[in-house]
């Protein structure tokens, strides 16, 4: 009886272990989504949503006023101590999760790739001319 659940226990620890290797994904991919990544972000940073916002708080009598609210206030010691830790923590956390981005480009490019890839790819591209009309890259 207790060589059937060693038996099942190393079955178990393998089947385990297997599902803890990670597959690498090609640098064909990791360039694919590089690139996408980085269209994206400059259609954002073109965007320029945020600046368009913030001129017309800027101009507010509000905004005029709570400009000098802020600037009577002394800094705080411990809020200046947070936006230290949390910019210490920022660049900590940063390998962790483009390690974890690899690891899941891995797990796409093994498992759903070849299932979802061309249907993926072609919602991409369809896409493609939608952005550049709403969000120019360039």
């Amino acid at each position: 009886m207790h060589a059937k659940y060693a038996l099942a226990l190393i079955l178990v620890l393998q089947v385990s272990l297997s599902l803890c290797e990670v597959p690498e994904p090609t640098q064909e991919l990791v360039d694919k989504y590089s690139a996408l990544k980085a269209k994206f972000y400059t259609r954002i940073a073109r965007l320029r949503l945020l600046e368009k916002v913030q001129d017309l708080i800027e101009q507010s009598e509000a905004a005029l006023a709570a400009k000098t609210l802020l600037g009577s206030v002394e800094p705080n010691p411990r809020l200046q101590a947070a936006e230290k830790f949390t910019k210490a923590l920022g660049a900590e956390i940063e390998p962790i999760v483009d390690q974890a981005r690899i690891g899941l480009l891995g797990v796409y490019e093994h498992y759903l790739r070849p299932y979802i890839g061309k249907a993926l790819d072609d919602g991409i591209t369809a896409a493609q001319p939608v952005l550049d009309a709403i969000m120019p890259a360039e």
